[in-house]
């Protein structure tokens, strides 16, 4: 991490899990574990917890952040949330192209880019997602894959909106298998995700833009990840679900 020129950011992914009295309940855990925190505390949760989680949150350092958001202002989308309707009930950001949602949903970098611009405009700050699969990195094929969702993911998203915009880098091959890519791969993709923006927008941007890793963080690696210096918080999921380990989390990202 590199707090000099950017924050660091822990954002909790808890996925489908959890009803309105359980996360409230969880809620209640989190907030005395991440009052101290000295770095951004987010929980991106459920739509349907989305209203319970602003409440509770209301005067504390926890801000919340919704799980996907479509493209469109309104219109016949049956299923779907748009981004006025996030910022309306007080969502201040939304996590976007996840692997979970590229896999079993269609999405793809055109959609992606499509949320990412739809969330700007409505004020959201997004937390997009990219990641190889494991066929792609034992290809050798890591950052070319890296490289193409970058410029397809951000194209046409200005200089000033990607200062607003956290990157995860997620390797899909790590994503709840219990894998985690070592400390050292997941700073040379960070490193390489960095390199990128700043043939795109310039080094002083990119040098702004916090890039996390979302590949099983836990308390048990949080400490090595964490001091890669690309490596800017993390996009967490099971670990965001355990109060405990959050807090282990959060208290690694604040050293």
């Amino acid at each position: 991490m590199n707090k000099e020129l950017r924050q660091a950011v822990i954002a909790g992914n808890w996925k489908m899990n959890k009803t309105r009295p359980e996360a409230k309940a969880l809620i209640e855990e989190l907030k005395p574990v991440a009052e101290k925190a000295a770095c951004g505390v987010v929980i991106c949760v459920p739509f349907t917890n989305l209203e319970t989680a602003v409440e509770l949150t209301k005067g504390t350092n926890i801000k919340v952040g919704a799980e996907n958001v479509h493209f469109e202002k309104s219109g016949a989308f049956t299923g779907e949330i748009s981004a006025d309707m996030l910022t309306e009930i007080g969502v201040e950001y939304v996590i976007i192209g996840h692997s979970e949602r590229r896999q079993y949903f269609g999405e793809t970098d055109e959609t992606v880019n499509k949320r990412t611009k739809a969330a700007l405009a409505a004020g959201l700050k997004p937390i997009v997602c990219v990641g190889e699969l494991l066929c792609e990195r034992e290809a050798g094929i890591t950052e070319e894959v890296i490289s193409r969702q970058i410029k397809l993911d951000f194209a046409g998203v200005s200089a000033e909106d990607i200062k607003k915009t956290i990157i995860a880098y997620e390797p899909v091959w790590a994503i709840g298998t219990g894998k985690t890519a070592t400390a050292e791969q997941a700073e040379e993709v960070c490193a390489f995700i960095r390199g990128t923006l700043s043939k795109l927008y310039g080094q002083a941007v990119a040098d702004t833009v916090t890039i996390q890793y979302g590949g099983s963080m836990n308390p048990k690696n949080a400490a090595e990840l964490l001091a890669q210096s690309d490596v800017d918080g993390g996009l967490i999921g099971g670990a965001s679900l355990k109060a405990a380990d959050f807090g282990v989390l959060l208290e690694e990202a604040s050293k």
